[in-house]
């Protein structure tokens, strides 16, 4: 018996879109990035871009837990001596929620071509709407362990 191997012609995407209102920022972010890669597929490889495009709404109303917001740092860096900068979660979260979510998927994404290939097929809005109604998105079923616990 021959070893199956998909592809590139026959790969057909599909459009999910994920409402991150209330959720955590880590686990959205893992489901988004597993869907990118097309784990969630039978035809799975781990050569070839097998995933399916992704739109992230309300990206600007999601959650981090255990003080993040003001421990953690997003670090910047020109090229140039004594230019590294440090952006504050809270403050990303306020100004850039798109980068913020951008770069947590984009972490959990291989490193080199084909995970900057699989990251194009990300589109991040920190509000309700987009503009990719004409591909039909159906909703992606998250985990429950998603949405964040808000007392």
């Amino acid at each position: 018996m021959r070893t199956y191997s998909t592809k590139p012609s026959e790969v057909e995407r599909v459009w999910y879109v994920v409402d991150a209102q209330n959720m955590v920022l880590g686990r959205v972010a893992t489901e988004v990035a597993r869907v990118l890669r097309g784990k969630h597929r039978p035809i799975f490889s781990p050569h070839l871009d097998t995933g399916d495009h992704v739109i992230v709404v309300n990206a600007g109303k999601v959650v981090l837990t255990a003080n993040k917001a003001q421990q953690s740092f997003a670090y910047h860096h020109s090229g140039y001596p004594g230019s590294l900068r440090a952006t504050s979660y809270a403050d990303l979260l306020r100004d850039k929620p798109e980068e913020l979510m951008r770069a947590a998927v984009r972490g959990m994404l291989p490193k080199g071509t084909l995970g900057r290939k699989m990251l194009t097929k990300l589109k991040v809005y920190a509000g309700p709407e987009h503009p990719h109604d004409a591909q039909t998105p159906q909703p992606l079923g998250l985990p429950a362990t998603a949405a964040a616990r808000i007392q």
